[in-house]
């Protein structure tokens, strides 16, 4: 009869070899190589024809023609495809708006002028069925902002792929939102068209409600410095999470992005963000081009709305919009291309496009949408464009990612493989087959 002190200690040894071989397992780095593909890298390199693109841990860990493939690497063959980085939306309020109409699958909004303390990254709903519908098209990170009120809250910057939002986050807090007070009468949009009329209010009224805004605003941050000062000296004093959340900016260690359309706001935005020595970023900027100048002057970036938009003052050409980034990029103005609403994510290639169309060239209308937004975000350390360190984010395509016929092949978040399937796919599918 068997010894059962032995078998015991063969049984836990083996157990114990087998945990071994998994953890091993879990933890070896899986290679993927890209092999003979066009690769357009937004680095200095420029691109590179048949080369390769080598992913090992969730970084891409080399880019050339003559980079060495490690042994047993998956092998993509290349060969009349296209790689790209993954385009980065640096405006939208995907994962936090699902149906419009609904507004219980809605979270970008909350009550109240004054929000700081109000983290976007906290609403994110990592199942929503817009989000693979905007990698499909080549989209592998987005900025997500809450809305409304002057102060919104803070942003999130998403990789758009993982089971939790903690998982997606490149940026938990990644700048706060403010909606600069308007010297511009509010327009009422009729259906369909980008016209619309003007509020009853005088000038006067509105010029009236834009100071005390502009003031409470100044108020606020002037609050947060000197609570600041307090906590600093005395680390008893009661916490204020309003304030507390608004001392990275007063201590420029956080982007503000404030919000501004037309020339005068911008105007205004920029001189109240000098005054304030914050660190800004104009978003919107429909009429940013007729201050170019200033922008150049004081190096403020611009992260433009769709400028696959009908003209809103009626007296302006009809591509008043389309022309914008190819008048920013003549002035030396640094500025992103957005694809801001949640379901319209995918069309972020499209807009750069449409500018390309216009008069930008394809190299900087590429740009508008990868290693621009990355550097006005911070991030070009990680995301934005093929170079070895920076996270695997590849788009692999059979032509042009700008061209709207062009199909995406494979797609890699931070080096996994991502699935190109989504709602509408499986829609297709199922109703393909019906009898």
């Amino acid at each position: 009869m068997a010894d059962p002190t032995r078998r015991t200690y063969v049984v836990h040894s083996g157990m114990i070899i087998l945990i071994m071989a998994l953890t091993l397992l879990a933890g070896a780095k899986p290679v993927c190589v890209i092999r003979n593909a066009r690769v357009h890298t937004l680095s200095p390199a420029g691109t590179l024809e048949r080369a390769s693109v080598v992913m090992e841990g969730g970084k891409i860990v080399g880019v050339g023609s003559s980079v060495r493939v490690p042994p047993g690497a998956r092998i993509i063959e290349g060969k009349g495809l296209e790689v790209y980085p993954g385009m980065v939306n640096a405006w939208s309020n995907v994962g936090l708006a699902e149906i419009p109409a609904v507004e219980v699958t809605n979270d970008a909004a909350e009550q109240g002028q004054y929000k700081p303390q109000l983290l976007a990254f906290s609403a994110i709903h990592p199942e929503s069925e817009h989000i693979p519908v905007a990698r499909v098209n080549g989209v592998t990170s987005c900025l997500s902002v809450p809305e409304g009120g002057i102060i919104a809250g803070q942003s999130v910057l998403l990789h758009l792929d993982g089971w939790t939002v903690d998982e997606m986050a490149v940026l938990k807090s990644a700048g706060m939102v403010m909606n600069f007070p308007s010297l511009e009468r509010a327009r009422e949009r009729y259906a369909g068209a980008g016209f619309g009329r003007t509020s009853r209010q005088t000038f006067a009224e509105i010029k009236r409600n834009y100071e005390n805004q502009a003031k409470e605003l100044s108020e606020w941050l002037e609050k947060a410095r000197h609570y600041a000062k307090a906590r600093q000296a005395q680390p008893a004093t009661p916490v204020d999470r309003q304030l507390e959340a608004l001392v990275p900016v007063v201590e420029g260690k956080s982007v503000v992005f404030l919000t501004a359309d037309t020339a005068r706001d911008i105007r205004n935005a920029v001189e109240f963000g000098k005054k304030e020595k914050l660190r800004f970023v104009i978003h919107g900027g429909r009429e940013a081009n007729q201050v170019a100048d200033v922008l150049k002057k004081m190096d403020v970036a611009v992260i433009l709305d769709s400028i696959v938009e009908l003209p809103v003052r009626e007296d302006d050409p009809y591509d008043a919009r389309f022309t914008l980034p190819r008048e920013l990029a003549s002035a030396g103005v640094r500025f992103a291309l957005t694809s801001p609403d949640s379901s319209e994510v995918r069309n972020l290639p499209y807009e750069a496009g449409f500018a390309q169309a216009y008069g930008l060239s394809h190299d900087q209308a590429l740009r508008a949408v990868t290693l621009g937004p990355a550097e006005i975000l911070g991030v070009a350390d990680r995301l934005g464009s093929i170079e070895v360190g920076k996270s695997a984010d590849l788009v692999v395509t059979d032509g042009d990612l700008l061209e709207i016929r062009t199909q995406v092949k494979n797609l890699f978040i931070s080096g996994r493989e991502v699935s190109l399937e989504t709602k509408q796919t499986r829609l297709y599918q199922k109703y393909l087959m019906r009898p």
